[in-house]
């Protein structure tokens, strides 16, 4: 019932307003109420009103709209939503009782009003269970309306105690009832609210976790959920939530650098990692962490490059970061510099230590081996580092690790070892499961050849054409494979369904002058051999010298 107003009324009424949520379209979703509990914006009301909302004001008692800005916690099950409200100074904010009302003591509803002749319902509370335990669900002894719903249930200091709810499947029309307010507060975001329901059906930005550390996490597990300009967003509020916070500037940074399109954000990203260094607890990481986004800037070509971004000044960086902190990854990163500098010397001695640290790994030896190839060492001493790779991998090879194996087939190649290349061939084929394209059947059937395995690079000179029936370079080497095994009828049936796809190509023809020459058709094969001359082979003259005199 209503009763005289108590003296506190008139300021615990301006923490009371009104919410309107507005859906994808921006039309009126829904209307309801709630209050401010700091002041600085922090407010509640029911999660009923918010769902499948894209935005959202509220109304204060003076009728001035405010936007809500963030989601700060959700529970679908009791009704109850946090959030932030964008406030210009700070507003009248309901104090939060210390002390929990037993059932008798008197309770007070406050509602929305724009008027100064503001009301209050006075009833008593009739019950109390808990909810998770800890927390107080009150029954009450007066009727709720429904645009009471979400207004603020208060003891007789004023001080708020719960959130008025609405009354769902009772018999007693007299009764209402009130969650307790301390659990609206607690409200947060955490670790898994990415994938709350819940919490995603509001389409409101969501709050960051008040720690730094789970806020990282939750930055984490943003990246593959959230759209890009959402995630950019997201990082702007970790930069403002946590300014003394060197990981959230390294972050906003290294997506600036992703993200980027046409130079404007390199800039930013410049900015963004002299504030991670001016602010870091550790000097090392954050240098650590510039040299690695300007050498990761540097590996792709840019229309506009960033001039202060250079390898120079990475180089910089990590040898300052080296100097404070000798990690083998500082270490493995001057090494990648180095390299992309073209000082393999430097490179290779960057590298060889830290083969000889904890980090050593495959990846370290593979980089060892490809700077020996660069500084053209003995194929010997290039095989030797890729057996150190090979022998860092797991028994059996594993899919992502058989790139290395592949790697070693080719030095084995190089060094005229085909037998030895042609077993990394096949381990690489078992360790993909059979899952390779046209050029690994290609590079396979080269092996094959030299090895003398003629069948098996049949077949795979066979199966590359059947993976792409188009490329000409392995019909060509199909007919020169048949030639060379004296199979000339095959090859010259080849290299007529090549010329079908080409009649153009210069190497169709000298090949197929020399099957003509095995079958002693010197007429034929001179015919085709001018062919070939005519369509630019270089090496046509040569065989009509040989042969055409």
């Amino acid at each position: 019932m209503a009763q005289n107003n108590p003296k506190w009324l008139e300021k615990a009424g301006k923490s009371v307003f009104s919410v309107i949520t507005y859906d994808n379209e921006d039309k009126i979703l829904n209307n309801g109420n709630g209050f401010f509990i700091s002041e600085d914006g922090v407010a509640l009301s029911d999660y009923t009103t918010f769902k499948g909302a894209k935005r959202a004001v509220v109304v204060g008692s003076d009728g001035k709209q405010m936007p809500v800005t963030s989601i700060m916690g959700v529970n679908d099950l009791y009704d109850v939503v946090k959030f932030r409200v964008a406030v210009s100074k700070s507003v009248t904010a309901l104090t939060i009782a210390q002390i929990a009302p037993i059932v008798g003591a008197d309770v007070y509803l406050i509602p929305y009003s724009t008027q100064k002749n503001r009301s209050c319902t006075v009833g008593k509370v009739t019950t109390i269970t808990k909810v998770e335990s800890k927390y107080n669900y009150y029954t009450l002894s007066y009727p709720l309306e429904d645009k009471m719903v979400s207004c603020p249930i208060t003891n007789a200091e004023g001080e708020v105690v719960a959130l008025a709810q609405k009354t769902v499947g009772t018999d007693n029309a007299n009764l209402s009832y009130g969650l307790d307010v301390v659990f609206g507060k607690a409200l947060a975001i955490g670790l898994l609210s990415t994938s709350d329901a819940s919490l995603q059906s509001i389409g409101i930005k969501k709050d960051l976790p008040d720690d730094e550390d789970k806020a990282l996490v939750f930055l984490y597990m943003a990246v593959s959920q959230y759209t890009p300009e959402a995630y950019a967003e997201l990082l702007n509020d970790f930069v403002t939530k946590f300014p003394n916070s060197s990981e959230g500037y390294v972050r906003r940074a290294t997506n600036y650098v992703v993200t980027d399109k046409d130079g404007a954000n390199i800039e930013l990203a410049d900015n963004d990692m002299n504030s991670a260094i001016k602010v870091a607890k550790s000097r090392d990481d954050a240098l650590y962490n510039r040299a690695r986004l300007i050498y990761e800037y540097l590996q792709l070509a840019h229309d506009k490059p960033y001039k202060a971004w250079t390898l120079e000044k990475a180089l910089a960086d990590i040898r300052e970061a080296i100097s404070v902190n000798p990690l083998p990854l500082y270490t493995q990163l001057e090494g990648n510099i180095l390299y992309a500098q073209k000082d393999f010397a430097g490179a290779l001695t960057s590298y060889e230590k830290v083969n000889h640290s904890p980090l050593v790994s495959a990846a370290t030896y593979y980089n060892t081996a490809m700077t020996l190839i660069q500084l053209k060492r003995d194929n010997k001493e290039v095989i030797a580092v890729m057996d150190s790779c090979i022998a860092h991998c797991p028994s059996p090879i594993t899919r992502d690790m058989a790139p290395y194996v592949l790697e070693r087939a080719q030095v084995y190649m190089d060094a005229g070892m085909y037998r030895f290349a042609l077993q990394d061939y096949n381990t690489y084929y078992d360790s993909m499961n059979g899952n390779v394209n046209d050029v690994f059947y290609y590079y396979r059937e080269q092996a094959a050849l030299k090895a003398h395995q003629y069948q098996l690079a049949l077949d795979d000179i066979q199966a590359a054409i059947d993976k792409k029936s188009d490329e000409m370079v392995y019909r060509i080497e199909q007919a020169a494979l048949n030639l060379r095994l004296s199979r000339i009828d095959e090859a010259i049936s080849e290299l007529k369904n090549a010329m079908a796809l080409d009649s153009k190509y210069a190497e169709t023809y000298r090949i197929l002058g020399l099957c003509y020459i095995q079958k002693k058709n010197n007429a034929e094969a001179c015919a085709n051999f001018n062919k070939a001359k005519e369509l630019g082979d270089p090496n046509a003259q040569s065989m009509l010298d040989k042969y055409c005199k």
